[in-house]
């Protein structure tokens, strides 16, 4: 059912922690379900130096917030725009279909958390145009087992 990727990411995830003074932070989720993620930047010169997670959730969930973290850090803010939950899922080798909403979350999560840096620090990127996280909708996933009826 899980990649050896996702399995290695949930059991041994990198860079879990909080940031002392972070350029931004992140958090997304729903409370129903119980996935919950928070995301810490630290942006020096449009670079993420540093990026780490909190995140409250399933297998999926963690595994998908470390492997987000490991392919946004070092990035420049316009290099990591470029990836999505597709890039996360795809670089776990896959996760079911009931779980890609983890993939979703590690996304929203990192706009949110840039979202804050660029609010605090007046800047703006091409990418995150029309991204605010009050607008998110936090019951956008469905985890195939709640009757929609």
């Amino acid at each position: 059912m899980y990649t050896d990727k996702v399995m290695d990411h949930f059991t041994n995830p990198r860079n879990v922690g909080v940031i002392e003074n972070p350029s931004g932070v992140g958090e997304v989720g729903n409370v129903k379900c119980g996935d919950i993620m928070r995301i810490y930047l630290l942006i020096e010169d449009d670079v993420i130096t540093d990026i780490k997670f909190k995140t409250f959730g399933c297998g999926s969930a963690i595994a998908s917030s470390s492997i987000a973290t490991v392919m946004l850090k070092g990035k420049t803010i316009d290099e990591a725009l470029e990836l999505n939950n597709k890039d996360f899922v795809s670089a776990l080798g896959g996760l079911p279909s009931v779980k890609l909403h983890c993939s979703v979350l590690a996304e929203e999560a990192f706009k949110s958390a840039l979202y804050d840096y660029c609010q605090k620090s007046g800047k703006s990127y091409t990418g995150l145009e029309g991204f605010d996280p009050a607008e998110l909708d936090d019951d956008h996933h469905d985890h195939g087992d709640e009757d929609d009826e």
